[in-house]
């Protein structure tokens, strides 16, 4: 349940190439820590590259967060995705509407994020692949704080940095 089926040290190390490899044909990106900084309205260049890269190589994606309309909505535009806003996360019904309108089985798509007990425990309820990615900067809430101290006993390991598959 807490197990994601895949570990990258961020976003950008998932090439079209491993994706191809896995018969994973539709991405359902989590947004916060993931594809930026927490509720920064900026992508990175690096995320705006990837993205690009994996629309070129014909790879759905697709932003489902637990964030509401006003954080998802800009954010999604400027990067040119769909999105569902207020995805509940870890329960199926954002993926379930993701996976509508992608148009996509279960068996071709992979939930990406960083946390475990909403990306990576929702994906594995939805029965589609998770793919965990670390976080990109620490959170300094305490809620977040909290919850990540919990998930660290769930945590894998961090793949070796730079890997080519």
């Amino acid at each position: 349940m807490f197990r994601p089926t895949y570990v990258f040290n961020d976003v950008t190390e998932i090439t079209p190439k491993f994706l191809k490899r896995k018969h994973i044909r539709g991405l359902i990106l989590d947004l916060d820590n993931t594809l930026t900084t927490h509720n920064n309205p900026e992508p990175p260049q690096s995320s705006l590259e990837w993205i690009e890269s994996m629309k070129q190589a014909g790879i759905k994606l697709m932003i489902v967060s637990n964030n509401n309309s006003a954080r998802v909505t800009p954010f999604a535009e400027r990067l040119g995705l769909p999105f569902v806003p207020n995805g509940a996360k870890p329960l199926p019904i954002g993926y379930i509407k993701a996976r509508e309108i992608m148009e996509l089985p279960n068996r071709d798509l992979a939930a990406v994020g960083d946390q475990i007990f909403t990306d990576i425990m929702g994906g594995n309820l939805m029965g589609i692949r998770s793919i965990f990615v670390f976080p990109i900067e620490p959170e300094t809430s305490l809620p977040f704080r909290f919850k990540r101290s919990i998930e660290r006993l769930f945590l894998p390991e961090r793949p070796a940095a730079e890997r080519s598959i």
